[in-house]
């Protein structure tokens, strides 16, 4: 009886098994119409799942049958892949597809857990087989509908989604290609025949009959079409064509382009490069419709076709005038496709926009912006903020696809619109949960390059990026991180939005090798937030992976020495990779250089500089200079004892100064005198006691009482010492410290590191500062200086005032008691 069961059992185990293969080759080998009623009927596929988990029942309770929704969706990797991001695979794997085995266990624990509260709901009665598996079935199968759903979301696609703006007018049938319009499918039997005629007529066609071949050979399946390049006899027709391609009237020759179109004919295909030289012949003597339609051929078989663009856009400027509004646009969408506009078009182009801009649609506005930034057109502040001014106006109305190409352009231009950047606010973050992914990306990076906060959006991208974090291309992990680094904001979720993002830089380090940018990027903004994932550091700053920074087209040396040295300040653990010291010191020296050129001459510095000199005793007592070089920022470097006066320290600074003073001596009569006798008769010693006194220790002196400053200033010390003085030989003297210098320094000085800020370091509108700034200030106080800052909103109105109001504000910031207690 027992071995009768056990084979019943095998029988039942054999009939699942085979039902399930049959299931599953029928789904695959099915017709397209199947799959589209199956798609839209989501009930039918509920209802054959349901019915082959109840012949699984058959089974007994200790074989486990294992149910895979992922099999049935449109993209099986990426739902595998992302199960098994979801089940906690380990980061070695994350690179080889999950294995069968991890589905089975994702499947499984989601069962489990969805059938517990009806154990608790019914303590008495043992569930029944049959109820586990069809409720695992039905929440299998909703969750299957529901990952399908989020996968066609996030799914963009670069080719199709540009063009949408195309569906808004008729006329841009006659200007476009447009792959979706419906076509009678030609019989195979009528495809062999067409085929079959090309190798009996053995050429002797005319233009017309193999154009027509073309127009019916590329109504054949699309399942078809590949099997048919391979023919020779389709290369016979090729050749036939390319042999008279002089002869096929122009809209033949275009039906030709968008038959390899339809056929998706490679774009190096020998006829694709006749049917370009023949075009490039003919511009001249085709009307706007057909050369707007054949550049949208040549976009839609990727091919490029730099020639045949610069003729068109050499015709479409001599006949402006005559673009209608769909033309134009058109005409833009082919700018950006090419990424490249010609620098005369560029007045034409604004002024069109302008003569245009109420009557786009708002898809069409998004064409226009999305064209301009992928071409890297310059636009005027002008035209960018007209355009701003409407979008805003209508922000609720437009596709989000539409409104990411205009913050494209925005961000491109720098265009702080705050009406667009309020509405935005309003209406994005709602939506942050239905946009794909790259969209996301764009909305954020917008606000970080265009330095504005709201926290709305920030936290509505932060919310909603963990559960999408799997679709993130390096690229996107890298400007996530960034954007929120920038603006240095960490948001109420951080440790799973940034958790989620450095597993997915791990997933991805096979692609920082072909983009080391995007590593360093990425690091960089983990780094004003103060994250450093050490193996991640670890591997950027080897050797290696710095060798394939020099083949990037940014450069990236800059990145490299921050991101080192932030590592080597705050985190003194760290035991992998550095940067070699040439490298160090390469780096230091090109940033001093662009500082001296760039960043130390600026007024507001300056300015500062030398009033402190003044206020302090001269310019031992300053230091205008980078004390962190990494930063790339200056710092007006103060020394105060514990007693709050000031010491000297800048040496170098104030040799320098001394000897120009020596240099600019002038031997007058009066000087000559006392050289040769002495001190003159009409001198007490008290004067020249005053005289020998150095001007640093008369300013400091000064310095101590209300407004000594302004006295220091107009008191230049004495030119002349006493003779006795001056006959020492000079080169003695110059290098021997004055008396200020050589006193003995406390052990304990508070070190102040003034910051002269701008509207760059602080987000839009805001007193909010940035990420990088925030880093430099949290290292200088961990190497022990304290932070004073001349913030802009006091400092730049002050320079338009007296220098009397100056000094007496930079006393007040240099000489704050609370400085001494904070140190």
């Amino acid at each position: 009886m027992a071995t009768v069961l056990v084979c019943r059992r095998f029988l039942r185990l054999s009939r699942v098994t085979t039902f399930s293969t049959t299931a599953k080759c029928k789904a695959e080998n099915g017709s397209s119409k199947s799959k589209q009623k199956k798609e839209e009927n989501p009930e039918m596929a509920n209802t054959r799942s349901e019915s082959a988990a109840t012949i699984q029942l058959l089974n007994p309770l200790d074989y486990r049958v294992l149910y895979n929704p992922s099999a049935y969706a449109k993209s099986r990797a990426a739902s595998q892949q992302r199960t098994a991001s979801h089940s906690g695979q380990a980061l070695g794997d994350t690179f080889t597809s999950p294995g069968t085995a991890q589905v089975q266990h994702a499947v499984g624990t989601a069962s489990s857990q969805a059938l517990s509260p009806i154990r608790n709901a019914l303590p008495k009665t043992k569930p029944k087989p049959l109820l586990k598996q069809t409720i695992s079935a039905q929440l299998s199968a909703a969750q299957t509908n529901e990952e399908a759903e989020k996968e066609k979301r996030e799914m963009h696609d670069s080719k199709e989604d540009p063009r949408m703006f195309q569906k808004g007018r008729p006329e841009y049938r006659s200007l476009s290609y447009d792959k979706f319009e419906p076509v009678e499918t030609l019989p195979l039997e009528e495809g062999d025949l067409i085929l079959h005629s090309v190798a009996v007529c053995k050429g002797s066609q005319s233009p017309g009959t193999i154009t027509d071949c073309f127009r019916k050979l590329s109504r054949l399946p699309v399942e078809q079409h590949a099997a048919l390049l391979s023919q020779p006899r389709f290369n016979t027709l090729c050749h036939y064509a390319v042999k008279n391609i002089g002869l096929f009237s122009t809209s033949d020759l275009i039906d030709i382009l968008k038959a390899c179109v339809r056929l998706v004919v490679p774009p190096t295909h020998p006829l694709l490069n006749a049917c370009e030289n023949e075009f490039c012949r003919r511009v001249w003597d085709m009307n706007l419709d057909q050369l707007l339609l054949v550049a949208d051929c040549w976009r839609c078989l990727e091919r490029s076709v730099p020639s045949y663009l610069s003729i068109f856009f050499s015709y479409a400027n001599m006949h402006w005038k005559d673009l209608t509004l769909p033309q134009f646009v058109q005409l833009l969408y082919i700018i950006g496709e090419g990424r490249r506009s010609p620098a005369d078009l560029k007045q034409k182009v604004e002024s069109m926009i302008l003569k245009y801009l109420d009557s786009f649609t708002l898809e069409e506005v998004g064409a226009i912006c999305l064209g301009l930034f992928k071409s890297l057109s310059g636009i005027s502040d002008h035209v960018m903020r007209k355009i701003a001014d409407r979008v805003y106006l209508q922000m609720e109305d437009m596709s989000t696809y539409a409104l990411v190409n205009v913050l494209k352009i925005l961000r491109y231009t720098r265009m702080d619109h705050l009406p667009l950047l309020k509405e935005l606010g309003k209406v994005i973050p709602a939506r942050i949960p239905t946009i794909n992914i790259q969209g996301i990306m764009h909305i954020t990076l917008s606000c970080s390059s265009l330095h504005y906060f709201d926290e709305g959006i920030m936290a509505a991208v932060a919310m909603s990026l963990p559960s999408k974090v799997t679709y993130c291309r390096s690229k996107d992990v890298a400007k996530f991180l960034w954007s929120f680094g920038c603006l240095d904001y960490e948001p109420p979720n951080e440790e799973e939005f940034y958790s989620s993002l450095i597993e997915q830089m791990h997933r991805k380090l096979h692609e920082f090798g072909k983009f080391p940018e995007h590593l360093l990027t990425g690091l960089l903004g983990l780094a004003f937030v103060k994250r450093f994932p050490e193996d991640l550091i670890d591997y950027a700053l080897t050797d290696k992976f710095v060798q394939k920074t020099r083949g990037s087209k940014y450069e990236l040396k800059k990145d490299l020495f921050t991101l080192s040295k932030s590592v080597e300040i705050e985190c003194p653990g760290y035991q992998g990779s550095r940067l070699p010291p040439q490298l160090y010191q390469e780096m230091t020296e090109m940033v001093l250089n662009f500082a001296e050129q760039e960043i130390y001459v600026r007024p507001e510095i300056v300015e500062a500089a030398s009033l402190l000199e003044s206020m302090l005793g001269g310019p031992e007592y300053v230091k205008n200079h980078m004390i962190l070089p990494h930063t790339r920022s200056s710092d007006l470097e103060v020394h105060l004892a514990m007693d709050g006066s000031p010491i000297p320290f800048n040496l170098k600074d104030s040799f320098a100064d001394k000897k120009l003073k020596y240099i600019g001596v002038s031997l007058t009569d009066d000087l000559m005198t006392q050289l040769i006798k002495g001190r003159s008769n009409s001198q007490s010693p008290a004067e020249v006691e005053n005289e020998a006194r150095t001007p640093g220790q008369e300013r400091r002196e000064e310095a101590r009482t209300p407004h000594a400053g302004d006295r220091a200033a107009l008191s230049g010390g004495a030119l002349l010492a006493d003779a006795r003085l001056q006959v020492e030989p000079i080169s003695e003297r110059f290098f021997e410290a004055p008396p200020s210098l050589t006193l003995n320094r406390q052990p304990r000085q508070v070190k102040l590191a003034i910051q002269v800020s701008n509207r760059n370091h602080y987000c839009y509108c805001s007193k909010r500062l940035l990420g990088l700034h925030c880093l430099k200030r949290r290292q200088l106080q961990q190497l022990g200086y304290v932070v004073v800052e001349l913030p802009f909103w006091e400092w730049f109105p002050l320079l338009k005032r007296t220098r009397l109001e100056k000094l007496s504000y930079l006393h007040y910031k240099v000489f704050d008691p609370a400085l001494l207690s904070r140190a």
